[in-house]
């Protein structure tokens, strides 16, 4: 109670800033890529001076090439694994230097949207707006953001009405009976910004059971309202609210021992899954000392819920509801050559979950966790050379047991464009609900006994700007060592599934690389590799390929009015687990190295008309992200655009 006190008084005393400002612009007014999620200052901080891993994806990377589901671009930061069960509207997790899915913190416009009763964010719910951005951020981060940001964080953030004004409207239509939209109004005024959104993702699907014939097909919806109000210079009121559906077809898998598709899917008739949530965040500013002194305080709150049906009546359940408030406060202070910048945030959360399974041995009462965050965090920048940070932060949780995390970054850029920099930080990730008390009938029991898992980690790496910031290479290590993991063990003799902490360590590293070009105006290349080595318990972890790469280049007309983009994507091979043995053991499996080559193209009929197309899986690769799913071949779809 005392570490509460104390600290409740360093806030009232100190400045403060919002955390994952949503309203600030990708670039600054010089041009600079910058990004809010490396620091819970509420600030902007300049790619190229963050002494940390993070990756921009800019609204011109998603237009050019035409991502309509957010995970497949994430497919191009280095150090990221995606894996889809089957079509699209299937299960999406997202791994970050190896680690599990739901190491990862997901933020849309500053929102914390993981699923609070599955302990992670299924990105097969999110699809792509009409003009946005991702910020992924690499490496432990709890020091900021507490539980689930032991990989990273990736942050979603749709664009103000102010960076991108005006009436949009897409269509298009293709291949497996798809059909996909999106609006979009967005304004500014003196006082007034605002932008509302809204896109439909509709397809008939392909079948995903191995040589079955029935298709699986999802109709997805995602909506965003986001507004500011700014009455004077020093005070800035936020609104953003969120919507997302997603129903979607689905397959069981054969559970009949004698028979030889044993633990595959196969053609399940009336078996579907329906995910509903809604997110929303309120964010009040107050600055001043010209700006240098700025205090915030945010509400938000996150309600998903997940129900399963098989021949309409319903077979599964969950429900989960996220209730955050947050107080931040920075002060920036110092000269034009030397930046301090010192930020302390309290974050109140509690997690209210419940089993909706209508079954009379899984429990149905509501359980709630309640967690109290403090934070610490010093930034420092000398001329355009120097950058270095720390952060601390001390979680009090109702339920396991206290824990202190942090991180310390610095880096340094020599006159010639070389800049070197290294981290060390600590993660934690609290189990989530259904580890803790999930239930299914003779497959999984929860255990209430289970302890948050721990990650410690290192990294350095270079990068080298070329020809004047034309072109920029870098390189980055990494090393990760995992306590306490969260494993499934299936004891004999019923091998039901129920999870335990090990007490043995887990460790990923690897390299990551990347590269970035625009030679002239009319040509751009964008490179990202990973080589990942993860073991747990000595054992290669599952749906971590060793290899994965990808290449995009973009061609333009002399006059921007046709551009053109070849993707290529290469999954290297990995692992999995399967349960084909007819007495329910787990059994790894080797699956096989793709390549997914996309082609997209785009012309400009007048200044506010578009015609735009493009192919997917341009060879039809027969591949599979999770053991037994089939997934799509080549697919085409061109549709027309309007700027009003």
């Amino acid at each position: 109670m005392k570490t509460i006190v104390s600290l409740l008084a360093l806030i009232a005393t100190t400045p403060s800033l919002a955390q994952s400002n949503p309203t600030l612009p990708t670039t600054d007014e010089a041009g600079n890529a910058i990004v809010v999620t490396g620091s819970r200052s509420g600030e902007a901080t300049e790619v190229r001076n963050l002494p940390a891993s993070i990756t921009l994806l800019g609204p011109d990377d998603l237009a050019e090439r035409q991502t309509r589901i957010v995970s497949d671009i994430l497919r191009d930061v280095p150090g990221l694994a995606v894996s889809r069960t089957g079509a699209v509207g299937g299960m999406t997790q997202v791994r970050i230097r190896g680690s599990e899915a739901n190491h990862v913190l997901v933020l849309i416009d500053g929102i914390e949207v993981s699923d609070p009763y599955q302990g992670e964010f299924d990105f097969g719910t999110l699809i792509a707006d009409e003009a946005a951005k991702i910020e992924v951020l690499r490496g432990q981060q709890s020091s900021l953001y507490g539980s689930d940001a032991i990989g990273g964080v990736i942050q979603y953030i749709t664009l103000t009405g102010r960076e991108a004004p005006g009436l949009s409207l897409r269509a298009e239509g293709g291949s497996f009976g798809t059909f996909a939209g999106g609006a979009r109004a967005a304004g500014a005024g003196d006082t007034v910004d605002y932008a509302l959104s809204t896109s439909l993702y509709r397809t008939d699907g392909t079948p995903t059971a191995r040589g079955g014939s029935r298709d699986i097909g999802s109709t997805s919806i995602g909506a965003t309202a986001k507004a500011t109000w700014t009455p004077s210079d020093v005070f800035t009121l936020t609104g953003v609210g969120r919507y997302s559906h997603v129903d979607a077809l689905s397959n069981d898998t054969q559970g009949n021992p004698v028979s030889p598709n044993f633990g595959l899917p196969i053609d399940s008739p009336g078996v579907k899954v329906r995910n509903e949530a809604f997110y929303g965040l309120a964010r009040a500013q107050l600055a001043l000392a010209d700006g240098r002194w700025v205090t915030a305080v945010t509400g938000q709150i996150a309600d998903s819920d997940r129900r399963g049906f098989d021949g309409g009546e319903r077979s599964f359940g969950n429900e989960g509801r996220r209730y955050k408030g947050s107080a931040e406060t920075s002060l920036r202070f110092g000269s034009d050559r030397v930046v301090n910048r010192v930020t302390a945030a309290v974050d109140l959360e509690r997690e209210v979950f419940r089993n909706t399974t209508p079954s009379p041995f899984a429990f149905q009462g509501r359980r709630a966790t309640t967690n109290w965050g403090f934070v610490g965090q010093y930034e420092l920048t000398v001329d355009d050379a120097f950058s270095a940070g720390a952060s601390i932060r001390r979680d009090e949780n109702s339920r396991f047991d206290d824990v202190t995390t942090w991180r310390a970054q610095a880096g340094y850029r020599l006159p010639f464009g070389l800049r070197a920099r290294g981290a060390y930080g600590t993660g934690v990730k609290n189990p989530g609900y259904f580890e803790l008390f999930g239930f299914s009938d003779g497959r999984y029991i929860g255990n209430p006994n289970l302890r948050p898992e721990k990650s410690r980690g290192w990294e350095a790496g270079a990068d080298q700007e070329i020809a004047g910031g034309k072109a920029t290479v870098g390189a980055t290590y990494f090393d990760s060592v995992l306590e306490d993991e969260i494993f499934t063990t299936f004891a004999p003799p019923t091998f039901v599934a129920t999870p335990a902490n090990r007490t043995t360590r887990s460790r990923q590293h690897g390299v990551e690389v990347f590269g970035s070009a625009t030679p002239i105006p009319q040509l751009k290349f964008d490179l990202a590799y990973t080589y990942l080595r993860a073991r747990e318990n000595g054992v290669e972890e599952v749906r971590r390929p060793r290899h994965v790469a990808s290449l995009n280049t973009t061609v333009f007309g002399t006059d921007r009015r046709l551009s053109g983009t070849l993707t290529v994507r290469y999954n290297g091979r990995q692992t999995d687990v399967a349960f084909t043995d007819p007495s329910f053991r787990p059994v790894t499996v080797a699956m096989q190295d793709y390549v997914l080559v996309n082609l997209a193209a785009d012309y400009r009929l007048t200044e506010r008309l578009s015609l735009f197309g493009r192919v997917e899986n341009l060879f039809s690769e027969r591949y599979e992200e999770v053991f037994g799913f089939a997934t799509p071949g080549a697919g085409g779809y061109a549709g027309i655009r309007a700027r009003l």
